[in-house]
């Protein structure tokens, strides 16, 4: 996987209006929609709406407003979608995959939430 930015990754596209997502939030840094093979009852992705490749060139490069609208947008969704503990809600996974040995799909950073259902163990000591 590279660690250059493709401006035609999925993502990109949806974020310039080319390709339809089912938007559940969105603000002035981040876009929040459902995933299209939901791994779970509920399975919403949250994107920067930067050009970033991964969790840590975000984290490095984004500037203070973009962390904090991301970060935010994540906690409306947790909120909206029932998942949050201070509303009653069970828990989630938040997941973003890195690279080869992360398995990451799309090079467009991304935050997968997953909930509504235990998730039961995160990895297997194979």
């Amino acid at each position: 996987m590279t660690t250059r930015y493709d401006d035609q990754n999925i993502f990109a596209r949806m974020l310039r209006g080319e390709i339809p997502n089912d938007t559940v939030a969105e603000n002035d840094h981040a876009l929040a929609f459902r995933d299209i093979r939901p791994q779970a009852p509920v399975h919403v992705l949250v994107i920067p709406k930067g050009a970033y490749v991964s969790y840590d060139d975000f984290a490095a490069n984004a500037s203070d407003a973009e962390i904090v609208g991301f970060n935010r947008l994540v906690a409306q969704v947790a909120q909206a979608e029932g998942l949050a503990l201070a509303q009653g809600g069970k828990g989630f996974r938040a997941i973003s995959n890195t690279g080869e040995h992360g398995v990451q799909e799309v090079p467009h950073f991304h935050m997968h939430l997953l909930g509504g259902r235990g998730m039961g163990r995160m990895l297997s000591r194979d």
